[in-house]
């Protein structure tokens, strides 16, 4: 554990630099000449070209590398809904890593209101400056509601909470079963929370396999939320809830979490500290994998889970091997969805970018089946397969 007081070391960074990101110009204004080039009068001209043409703006305005990081401050990290404001150093830092890992210039719209339509009419009205959208710390439902009605404003819409977590964590988990030996759609799992990130493994955990002919769905997903098992029998799901029933719990299972991971081959948690213990692991099949996503404070330790007998844990801190962190998909996603100018993420896309990140790992064992979080290549992998299946299944 790392000895360093980050609260206190991120609040005094803030402070001295006022927020992370600024906007800097890519030309220098010396002479009235240059002023003329980039304002007026000959920046006219470009807005002609654009006026006759829409699409040129990716040529030759900020549109074509630029991505907005659109949030209401209702699901920031492990804090809740703490507003617009307070969640502007959250999207400042992931504009931050939007350009370090994959040049993509990004930046914060924390937005003064948590309903869902005026969301929606929000971005559609921002987007012609935009050459995709992050959706970001949106709580669900409503995060589910959001990104469908915007698949078809002609860039592609992305929220990072759902689908950046569920990529990375079918990374690991491919890479879990080189290690271990076991074959992925033969997989008992166990996903426990039924909010953004865990509806999307389980919808990611159905079509995996870049080519629809030779598509391999894990068959047995049980999706548990504060009330237990996800089943058919349950009143006031939501219409999230009731669709995972579309393609999990076929056996329509009922009980508590505890009841769920009897015999289960993995554990997937991306809900609340502490509520697994060694004594629940050992009840889960010969091997099992943990993956206890749950920030700060994972679903169990990986000294509680090695004593119940895991062999390989995940967990979303970087204090610990096989860190699941979302920088490893969401840079190299945007990168390779401008480069080839995608006006949508589509499952097939997710898929390849989880096979880029985990071929990442050359090698894989225990302690080392996903990515380092700060490895530079990652983005541009994960970008090339990207733009790879776009150009195969869009074209």
């Amino acid at each position: 554990m790392s000895k360093h007081d980050f609260n206190k070391e991120s609040l005094d960074l803030h402070a001295k630099y006022k927020g992370k990101i600024e906007v800097v110009s890519k030309i220098e204004v010396n002479t009235t000449d240059d002023l003329s080039r980039v304002y007026s009068p000959g920046v006219a001209e470009p807005c002609r070209v654009i006026a006759k043409d829409p699409s040129r703006a990716y040529d030759l305005t900020i549109k074509g590398n630029t991505i907005a990081v659109v949030s209401d401050g209702t699901a920031v990290l492990g804090l809740g809904n703490i507003g617009p404001e307070a969640a502007i150093p959250v999207m400042e830092g992931k504009a931050m890593l939007f350009k370090k890992f994959a040049n993509v210039d990004a930046f914060p719209i924390c937005l003064n209101t948590t309903v869902a339509s005026e969301i929606i009419e929000t971005v559609k009205r921002i987007a012609p400056v935009f050459g995709g959208i992050n959706l970001e710390d949106i709580s669900a439902p409503r995060s589910f509601e959001i990104e469908t009605a915007l698949q078809d404003i002609g860039i592609p819409v992305f929220h990072d909470d759902q689908h950046g977590t569920a990529i990375v964590a079918l990374a690991g988990i491919m890479n879990s079963c080189k290690v271990l030996g076991k074959d992925i759609s033969d997989l008992r799992i166990v996903i426990n929370g039924a909010g953004a990130a865990g509806i999307a493994i389980s919808r990611l955990l159905r079509c995996i396999g870049i080519d629809p002919n030779v598509c391999i769905p894990v068959k047995n997903v049980l999706v548990c939320d504060s009330k237990g098992i996800i089943h058919k029998d349950r009143e006031n799901l939501n219409t999230a809830k009731k669709e995972l029933l579309n393609y999990s719990n076929p056996d329509n299972i009922k009980g508590s979490l505890k009841d769920a991971i009897k015999g289960a081959d993995v554990f997937i948690g991306v809900s609340v500290a502490n509520i697994l213990t060694a004594k629940d692991i050992k009840t889960m099949s010969e091997n099992p994998i943990i993956f206890a996503l749950a920030n700060p404070d994972p679903e169990i330790t990986p000294g509680e889970a090695l004593k119940g007998g895991a062999a390989i844990i995940a967990t979303g801190r970087s204090d610990y091997p096989n860190q699941v962190n979302n920088v490893l998909a969401f840079p190299g996603i945007f990168r390779g969805a401008l480069d080839c100018r995608a006006k949508r993420i589509t499952p097939k896309m997710k898929i390849a970018a989880a096979y880029a990140i985990a071929n990442c790992v050359k090698d894989p064992d225990r302690e080392h089946i996903i990515p380092k979080s700060l490895n530079n290549q990652i983005a541009s992998k994960v970008a090339e397969a990207i733009i790879k299946a776009y150009i195969k299944y869009q074209k």
